[in-house]
């Protein structure tokens, strides 16, 4: 039974365990003590190592739980009352523990639904109306749709598009199937999002599009999702915060037009798919498609003959939505910020996205909180961050972002992510390549909730492929894409579980998580604790732990694999000479670092050095951003990470150039050379700006 159908609970009042109460006796015992016996001990002299072992063991598995089945009583769509008062929950939760705290508002362009349809008419005279939900909620989930699709109807024949990239629709192409005025039928995944889908599809003529999660997803499950394309954000306020009355765009303006998809689309789910499928006709299912499809009823891809008729009608419209923000205020360097941040918006009840996420940040706010009663202050100043509308493109972040540029480009040490914290097992992280080496000094400490136990979490990830399993954050599917491509800060992105089969679905639900995704809610307990201890390493070393050197080799390794790819009358010179010049940079300040550790407290004017090195790690990662951005695309401003215009890329580095192999075919030869070289040099100076930062040099 799904978590609507229990016997209701008082929302958002989750009641401390009794192993909460032990704890906080405890903790208040050795505050006394601490007290009484040392009251002139100060935080600092404290051994740092004592704060991390308090934090580890005080986590809380039935804590967690009970946050996590708080947040989920009720789904939160954003813009939405329900979604409020979840905001008030984390707020309270945050007053509640002492922290100061603050909200920011913003009134950006969200997308709803309000009425659609489907059914199918097949050849023998036959219909069937599809039900278009899971029937979980006694309504209160919203309808499946997909937000910021327009309105729109369509009576026509359905066509299978597998994937609905564009090599799926060459191939239809060859096979003299056309798609031009048909429903496109698409599965989701084939690494391209339900908004490439749609607009591919819109690009080859498709009258309407719907998308079924295929593979080990729900069979009743409709994935729910945004298909607004060219951007992240408010489309009202594209490059600055949407404040109320402030500037804003009007709905006919160009540039928000063309943040819009001009054909319908809507989710299915995979049952009602396999019944379209199914009754396809046509050119036969090509086999490479067959071989990773689900279902093995599908032998042809259409076009028809069965027909489907769609109908979907939905409103745009501004909303307010809340960012909620807890602030430990930093004792000797307040003005560097430690940033962690989790999305709370959910399109259900969400209690893996993102709610296992924000349950794990409650609870290091709770941890934190007995570390500040044992006499911690961090040493800058660690902000932790519930974001709003992330479902909707990242908007909450977003705004937030562009609103606080300037301090954040020259104050933020680094952004730490997590958003479905727990989606199965095994452990998955990103980074930019500065922050690897302390993410594996971290999950050193951490065990293994899948494992025997004293096993930690690296020694599994070494076995796999140790600093190589770290992904790099190019994407654009969380809020660490507006700190590292907007604002060039550096950034980690972590969870449990590579994907879920309730994904976006009614299904998303607490009774999911306690049955199949974490039911001693151990993983939690250890996202937790590796998010908590890299915040504490970052806000209280005193020369912050980035490696630089670790950047170079990921900037090499990048180099090589252009080599192999690009034309051999394009240069990589100017490349591989920037890149030697950063590694050089890098080599030097891994050095300074180790001198001044040596050297620490013996002076005022070593805590000066210390303080000027800090400003050149902080400041190098800006070096990789151009003040025009990507070439048609100038809000994404990073020039190594980035997302490429054409998902189906070979490149996942280095965006302009990605964009410049792309585009090939709409130029000349010489035309695509000119413009692969120049976006080469583009990142070549952007590297060498990074490396000039790291020095503090001037040229």
């Amino acid at each position: 039974m799904l978590q609507s159908r229990l016997k209701p609970v008082t929302a958002f009042a989750a009641k401390p365990s009794p192993l909460v109460a032990f704890v906080t006796v405890i903790v208040i015992g050795v505050v006394g003590f601490y007290s009484l016996h040392f009251p002139f001990r100060s935080a600092a002299s404290l051994d740092a190592s004592r704060f991390d072992h308090v934090f580890l063991s005080s986590s809380s598995n039935a804590t967690i739980s009970s946050y996590l089945r708080a947040l989920t009583v009720h789904p939160h769509l954003a813009g939405t009352k329900p979604a409020s008062l979840t905001a008030r929950y984390v707020l309270n939760h945050f007053t509640g523990l002492g922290f100061r705290t603050t909200t920011a508002r913003y009134r950006p362009l969200l997308s709803y639904p309000l009425r659609s349809s489907l059914s199918a008419h097949f050849s023998d005279g036959s219909s069937l109306e599809f039900r278009l939900g899971e029937g979980e909620g006694n309504g209160e989930v919203v309808a499946p749709y997909h937000a910021y699709s327009p309105s729109g109807s369509a009576w026509a024949a359905a066509v299978f598009v597998n994937y609905g990239r564009e090599e799926d629709f060459r191939l239809l192409a060859a096979a003299g199937v056309g798609v031009a005025g048909c429903v496109a039928v698409a599965r989701s995944g084939g690494g391209v999002g339900r908004g490439a889908v749609v607009e591919a599809a819109e690009r080859h003529g498709a009258a309407a599009v719907v998308v079924f999660g295929d593979g080990d997803t729900w069979p009743r499950g409709f994935e729910r999702g945004h298909v607004m394309r060219g951007g992240i954000g408010d489309p009202l306020s594209p490059g600055w915060g949407g404040v109320d009355g402030g500037e804003s765009l009007g709905l006919d303006d160009n540039e928000v037009l063309r943040r819009f998809p001009k054909i319908p689309s809507m989710p299915l789910s995979s049952e009602a798919a396999e019944r379209i499928l199914a009754s396809l006709g046509g050119a036969p299912l090509p086999l490479d498609w067959r071989g990773t499809l689900k279902s093995s009823k599908v032998r042809n891809v259409g076009p028809g003959p069965t027909i489907l008729n769609f109908t979907y009608q939905g409103e745009m419209k501004v909303a307010t939505i809340e960012n909620v923000f807890a602030i430990i205020k930093g004792r000797e360097e307040s003005d560097r910020y430690v940033l962690l941040g989790n999305h709370r918006d959910a399109w259900t009840y969400g209690a893996v996205d993102p709610n296992s996420g924000t349950a794990a940040l409650l609870d290091i706010a709770r941890r934190y909180a007995i570390l500040l009663r044992l006499g911690w202050t961090p040493r800058r100043t660690i902000i932790l961050c519930s974001w709003d509308a992330e479902e909707f493109g990242m908007v909450g972040s977003t705004e937030w972002v562009e609103q606080n540029l300037v301090n954040l480009r020259s104050k933020a040490v680094a952004y730490l992510n997590v958003d479905c914290a727990v989606q199965g097992p095994s452990f998955f992280a990103g980074s930019t390549p500065q922050l690897d080496d302390l993410l594996l000094d971290i999950i050193k400490k951490v065990k293994d909730p899948d494992s025997d136990e004293g096993t930690t979490i690296y020694q599994n990830w070494a076995a796999g492929g140790g600093k190589s399993n770290i992904q790099r954050l190019g994407r654009v599917d969380s809020d660490f894409a507006p700190f590292v491509q907007h604002a060039g800060v550096p950034s980690i992105d972590m969870y449990y579980g590579k994907d879920y089969p309730v994904y976006h679905t009614a299904f998303d639900s607490y009774n999911w998580m306690t049955e199949f995704g974490d039911p001693f809610f151990q993983r939690h307990v250890a996202v937790t604790g590796i998010w908590g201890l890299l915040a504490l390493r970052l806000a209280d070393d005193s020369i912050i732990p980035f490696n630089y050197v670790s950047y170079a080799d990921q900037l090499q390794v990048y180099n090589d694999k252009l080599s192999n790819l690009l034309d051999k009358q394009i240069s990589l010179h100017p490349l591989t000479a920037s890149i030697q010049e950063f590694a050089s940079a890098a080599k030097e300040a891994n050095e300074e670092s180790e001198k001044l550790r040596l050297q620490e407290n013996s002076d005022h004017f070593v805590n000066m050095k210390i303080r000027a090195l800090n400003d050149r790690l902080m400041l190098a990662e800006k070096g990789f951003l151009d003040v025009d951005g990507l070439r048609g695309r100038q809000w994404f401003k990073h020039l190594v990470f980035g997302p490429p215009r054409d998902q189906e890329s070979k490149l996942d580095f280095f965006p302009g150039i990605a964009d410049s192999m792309s585009e090939m075919f709409k130029m000349s030869e010489k035309e695509r050379l000119a413009a692969i070289q120049h976006e080469l040099w583009r990142v070549a100076r952007a590297i060498q700006r990074a490396a000039s930062a790291l020095r503090g040099d001037l040229a």
